[in-house]
């Protein structure tokens, strides 16, 4: 993947994270930017982490769920017409539906490598990327149980609907029809791209063309117009300000 830029300037002062066990954070200097925490590998409890708040909740190598966090409303990845033995949650089907007859469309056919991943099955994970990569790798590369994305059950790992090559077997699945097109116009179906090339040093894991995650039509246009990293987006709307 593309090594992320180094930074011109300095990076400003972290603002302090609150505990592990939720406590209040110290409040940053009034009229400061909140800048986005650092790359480091801690158990923070993610303010919003309710079962309605899916598509704003910060999801990072700081901040996690609670292992008993399990998504409701969990329903097959075929109701929008995709073959997968995945789910996902009900509230991402209609857009997802409306999005896989796009790509068919233009000739960029989708199907589903990953959807939703228990507490369980996400420890399972990272531990097969460790034993591949080693710990230190498999941390760029994987996130640790409670720390992913797809345990919201709105997180979707797409490959190529004309292969059963997995994505990340590909020099750059995102210059392929598919991930090409869904880079173009995800956003347009409520999808944001997690993990954008060049910006490791910010989203904190490797460039991930294939990972998007579904945040709702509205939410992924603001993202989109930000031009922001969705880790960024949602620390300084959302994040930020449940911890002051």
């Amino acid at each position: 993947p593309p090594t992320a830029p180094r930074p011109t300037a300095p990076p400003p002062t972290l603002a302090p994270l609150a505990p592990a066990d939720g406590g209040p954070a110290t409040p940053p200097t009034a009229g400061t930017v909140d800048p986005v925490p650092e790359c480091s590998h801690r158990d923070v409890r993610t303010s919003r982490r309710g079962a309605d708040e899916w598509a704003i909740t910060l999801l990072d190598p700081v901040f996690r769920l609670p292992q008993s966090y399990v998504p409701p409303n969990m329903v097959p990845i075929t109701q929008a017409g995709l073959a997968s033995s995945q789910l996902i949650r009900a509230e991402v089907i209609p857009d997802l539906r409306r999005m896989a007859r796009a790509a068919r469309r233009a000739g960029a056919g989708l199907a589903v490598r990953a959807g939703y991943r228990s507490f369980a099955d996400q420890a399972a994970t990272f531990v097969r990327w460790q034993a591949t990569w080693g710990h230190e790798r498999a941390l760029e590369v994987s996130a640790r149980a409670g720390h992913s994305e797809h345990q919201l059950g709105t997180a979707i790992d797409f490959r190529s609907a004309d292969s059963t090559r997995a994505p990340w077997d590909y020099q750059d699945w995102g210059k392929t029809d598919a991930g090409r097109w869904m880079r173009q116009n995800s956003w347009r179906y409520g999808f944001v791209m997690s993990y954008p090339p060049g910006m490791q040093a910010e989203t904190c894991y490797d460039y991930e063309p294939w990972h998007f995650r579904y945040v709702g039509v509205d939410l992924a246009a603001d993202v989109q117009m930000s031009g922001l990293s969705l880790r960024r987006y949602l620390w300084r709307n959302f994040e930020v300000a449940a911890r002051r």
